[in-house]
């Protein structure tokens, strides 16, 4: 075969992307992956990990201010905000450059440009600087285009005060005063670095709570805790008429009994969702169907168009890039033929937000679980009465757990609290393994740990707990 002929062709090079090409590489498919920006997609270069650099400074500041309680001393808190943002796009370029080195040891063809459709089989591959065209052929294609900010009329950005999360992860200054549209995982993670570092911020969420995917308890605890941290919060609420001046943004916003108040804010944070890309790539033209937005695809991530599949943001929510990878190793194995390929259950997919206190869950709410026709045995156990928790001096947050009263099935877990978003994969694992509260209270956790707390909130659901 020539070089431009492939057996698989993956078109993006997120963590759905790069993680399909490595997958296929190991199993002796000669591939290729196509990269219109920057290898790692959004998740390494403009999402998931340099915002965690940020919250890792803002949270490490917020310590230092409370050196006292731990009886140490420090001279003045500060903080440099290019320093900051510095540190975040090193972080950043050292993961991307990690990319990079897979590729080569994988034996990846990369190509640089922008990727369309042609025919069965048949990709044009577009130079960046607009030069020429590549013709790029392959047995199967991957589409791992990935997902970009959403904006509606009245609601754009302008790059400069009005932001979406790439001007938010590189900020010109750290404004007095910010407004952030939109609560989701997205928005109050950059609600809580901003107000960790001193911004007066104020969040409107057009739901009737915060984190409205959470479930109904957690989101409450969480609305708690950002309003005690200073925040303001507006839910059942929304956002128009934004119009930046010369030093800040005017915003309208309307309240749920009707009322409206022009405010002033220095910067604006719009967070009010995700547009799947899937412009421009001859989606139509190859037979590739398209619905709500997202690829339509199968339980093998197979689109409506022979050999063409899709993984990630472009398939479709929930928008995680840990979601993208597995899809990508799902359906490499399924392309290769392997026998013992599983379909993707959503049910086991965790969610993860790392605002303050960090919010973590997998599997069902209690509402949804009642929705369904459960009969429920539910456990909670606050991170007030863990040995662990009070030692770190983090004592706000909770665990709890949701099972089915007849079959003793773990449904879903749910959790508020520091280091939540380690301690959820244990729950994970648990569902994966399709457990029981029996297996779950055989289970012998360390001592002394935060993850003690996921113990006893499964006693605590059949009236067990030990330290409550």
């Amino acid at each position: 075969m020539s070089q431009s002929n492939f057996d698989l062709v993956v078109i993006g090079s997120g963590p759905g992307g790069y993680v399909a090409a490595i997958r296929a590489s190991q199993l002796g498919m000669k591939t290729a992956i196509i990269e219109r920006e920057n290898l790692g997609g959004i998740c390494l270069n403009w999402g998931c990990i340099p915002t965690k650099a940020l919250l890792r400074s803002a949270e490490m500041y917020q310590q230092m201010k409370h050196a006292k309680k731990f009886g140490l001393s420090t001279g003045e808190i500060g903080f440099d905000l290019d320093a900051i943002v510095k540190r975040s796009r090193n972080v950043s370029k050292k993961l991307t450059g990690g990319v990079c080195f897979l590729m080569n040891k994988n034996k990846i063809t990369v190509i640089e440009g922008e990727a369309k459709l042609t025919g069965a089989g048949s990709i044009e591959v577009t130079s960046k600087d607009g030069s020429g065209v590549k013709p790029v052929n392959g047995k199967h294609i991957i589409i791992a285009t990935g997902a970009r900010a959403r904006t509606f009329p009245g609601l754009e950005p302008d790059g400069q005060k009005i932001w979406t999360y790439r001007e938010a992860l590189v900020p010109d200054i750290m404004p007095k005063s910010l407004l952030v549209v939109g609560s989701g995982a997205i928005g109050i993670e950059f609600a809580s670095f901003y107000n960790a570092l001193g911004a007066d911020v104020t969040v409107v969420e057009v739901m009737d709570r915060v984190m409205p995917v959470e479930d109904e308890e957690i989101s409450k605890l969480a609305r708690k805790a950002f309003e005690k941290q200073g925040m303001t919060i507006h839910t059942n609420a929304k956002v128009s008429d934004l119009k930046a001046g010369n030093a800040d943004v005017s915003a309208t916003i309307t309240l749920g009994d009707g009322e409206s108040s022009k405010q002033q804010f220095e910067r604006v944070i719009l967070a009010v969702g995700i547009a799947a890309n899937t412009e421009n790539l001859g989606l139509e033209e190859s037979g590739v169907k398209v619905e709500n937005g997202a690829v339509l695809i199968d339980e093998f991530c197979a689109t409506s168009a022979p050999n063409i599949y899709a993984i990630g943001d472009v398939a479709g929510a929930p928008a995680l890039a840990h979601k993208a990878s597995h899809e990508a190793i799902l359906c490499v194995e399924k392309i290769a033929g392997q026998a013992d390929v599983h379909p993707l259950d959503r049910n086991n997919i965790p969610g993860c937000t790392y605002c303050t206190p960090q919010v973590a869950s997998v599997g069902l709410t209690e509402k949804a679980a009642l929705d369904a026709g459960y009969e429920l045995k539910v456990g909670r156990f606050p991170y007030q009465a863990n040995g662990k928790a009070i030692a770190l001096g983090e004592t706000d947050g909770m665990i709890k757990t949701i099972f089915d009263a007849k079959t003793g099935e773990m449904l879903g877990a749910h959790m508020i609290g520091t280091e939540a978003t380690e301690l959820i994969q244990g729950y994970t694992i648990g569902k994966t393994l399709e457990t029981t509260e029996a297996e779950l209270m055989h289970t012998i956790f360390p001592h002394p740990t935060l993850s003690e707390m996921m113990h006893e909130s499964v006693l605590e659901a059949y009236e067990r707990a030990i330290h409550i």
